[in-house]
């Protein structure tokens, strides 16, 4: 096992009491390269649990994150293009994450496709290919 793996286990496995020991082991793991360590920091930035939230520290992490192909990560950075917080607003950029998580297999980020190419967000509107996309959302087959 990998040094990056070892320590986000044990930043898992730790007690939730032990905040700052748990914040140092999901560090070292991000810092040892772990996207999965990464994406937890950034959702602490993101609601600012257990940390201030900061939306600038979670898009770097979530960008991170999002290089390891982890869905959540591509997912929650497309909505940070999507509204601008945290990055320069970039509906392209922002269709473009959603599509990643949608093929990672994240069930929102299928219905967020769908979304974009109804109302031409970041993707020129294609009605044929929203209803597909919104259709599998459902968990309807073509």
């Amino acid at each position: 096992m990998k040094k990056k793996d070892k320590l986000y286990r044990a930043a898992i496995q730790h007690s939730q009491a032990d905040l700052p020991a748990v914040f140092d082991l999901l560090t070292q793991a991000h810092d040892a390269g772990s996207h999965e360590a990464a994406y937890t920091l950034a959702t602490w930035y993101l609601f600012g649990k257990h940390v201030k939230k900061n939306m600038k520290t979670a898009v770097k992490f979530l960008q991170f994150a999002a290089e390891g192909d982890i869905a959540e990560a591509h997912f929650d950075l497309a909505v940070c293009y999507e509204t601008g917080k945290g990055i320069e607003k970039d509906v392209r950029k922002a269709f473009l994450h959603y599509m990643e998580a949608a093929l990672l297999g994240d069930k929102g980020a299928i219905y967020e496709v769908g979304r974009c190419f109804y109302h031409g967000v970041g993707v020129e509107a294609d009605q044929e290919l929203a209803r597909i996309w919104l259709s599998r959302s459902e968990g309807k087959k073509e």
